[in-house]
Formats: C-alpha cells, sequence, structure tokens
C-alpha cells in the first residue's frame, strides 16, 4: 500500500475562531470561500484495503489509498461535524470525514451513493483489513457527519438537520494520543467530481455518553 503524504500546511479557521493546521495526505484541488470548503475526488481514488478472500461471485473492492484526504491533527477527545453533499453521479461516489492512526488503522463515515442506487451513511473500519458497512438511507443531497472520540473508542454519527444526531458506528481504533482526522474525497469507481463540505467544526471536549454524541 502507497500512500503520498504532502506537507502543503494551510491554517484553517474553523467555527469559534479556532484555527487548526491542515495537511494533505493525496493532495487534489481545494477551494476555500468562508465555512465552505470544496475538494476534487479525482478519478478511481479511495480508502479500501481489501482481504485476499473471494465473496460469492467473486467480486470484491479494490484495494486503494489514494483518494485526497485534507486532515490535522489532534490531541485526545474531540467531536468533529461537518455539513456534506455531492452530486452522487456514481456508484460509491461520497463525502467523507476519516480519522487515521496510521496506514493501517483508520476508519470513515461517509455519505454515500451505494450500489443499491441509495444516498446512505456508510462506514468502513480498518485494522489491516477494512469491513464496510451500509447505514441508514437519507432522502437528500446533504447530510451532517460527526466523529466523536473518547480515548480509543470512536463513533460515526449521522443526521439530516445538523441537530438530531444518530449513532451509526461504535468501534475501538488502537492509536496514540494524537490522531489524524479530517475530510476525505472519494470517487472510486467514476470519473471523480466535486464534494463539498460546511459549517466543519473541531472541538476539543469529552462527550458524557459516546453512544449519543453528547
Amino acid at each position: 500500500m502507497h500512500i503520498l503524504f504532502i506537507c502543503y500546511i494551510i491554517k484553517q479557521k474553523l467555527k469559534r475562531g479556532i484555527r487548526m493546521i491542515f495537511k494533505w495526505m493525496n493532495e487534489s484541488e481545494i477551494s476555500i470561500e468562508g465555512d465552505r470548503i470544496e475538494i476534487t475526488a479525482p478519478p478511481k481514488t479511495d480508502f479500501f484495503c481489501g482481504c485476499i478472500d473471494e465473496c460469492e461471485e467473486g467480486i470484491l473492492p479494490e484495494s486503494l489509498c489514494n483518494a485526497p484526504y485534507y486532515y490535522t491533527e489532534i490531541n485526545g477527545d474531540f467531536v468533529l461535524k461537518v455539513k456534506v453533499s455531492h452530486d452522487f453521479k456514481e456508484i460509491y461516489d461520497s463525502a467523507s470525514v476519516m480519522v487515521m492512526a496510521d496506514e493501517s488503522h483508520w476508519a470513515k463515515c461517509c455519505f454515500e451513493l451505494t450500489d443499491f442506487g441509495t444516498h446512505a451513511a456508510v462506514s468502513v473500519v480498518t485494522k489491516g483489513d477494512s469491513d464496510d458497512a451500509n447505514g441508514c438511507n437519507i432522502e437528500s443531497n446533504s447530510a451532517w457527519l460527526q466523529v466523536c472520540r473518547v480515548g480509543n473508542n470512536f463513533a460515526f454519527h449521522y443526521s439530516a438537520d445538523g441537530i438530531n444526531f444518530y449513532m451509526m458506528r461504535y468501534f475501538h481504533l488502537p492509536s496514540k494520543p494524537i490522531i489524524k482526522v479530517g475530510l476525505l474525497a472519494q470517487a472510486p469507481s467514476g470519473n471523480g467530481g466535486k464534494r463539498i463540505y460546511e459549517h466543519l467544526s473541531i472541538e476539543h471536549k469529552t462527550v458524557k455518553n459516546i453512544r449519543s454524541g453528547k
């Protein structure tokens, strides 16, 4: 597995006047206007580490770790929230958020066009090999995604309105206190496109109930 790290440093101003340094892994085109971030997902880009087993029809997701990842590094517990949207042109197109301990231990929360033709909250947790779990369908072209960390425990949440969040995944990820977290733009099967992220916020806080995200 080869991942291109580029130390392209950007000071991104988040809500409440907090400034964080963002870097690129697999750099791509980016546009930032106010609290709107637009990242281009190039064709055939994804983060997925497939195992060697074959499924019934011999079809497996391709192992790729080449999608643009615009990230910062956070020490300790945090809550990330962001509104995501895109045009849902081709299967597995997604606007996502990802946490990464290292190249073999990471997890992503995606708003994705599934192979069932739905817009859904999808999660992938990777500990060497990647799993894949479809969550709830969302009847919209936009959704809110949330990531919470408490120690080495993480939870992904989704929301249609940015107010009421529901858990889609709870998991453990071996990691050091400092972890990468940020925005991931994917187009695993298609020709790529724009992924939009709005109202990004990252708070250093420990939630009382990681399942509810509060």
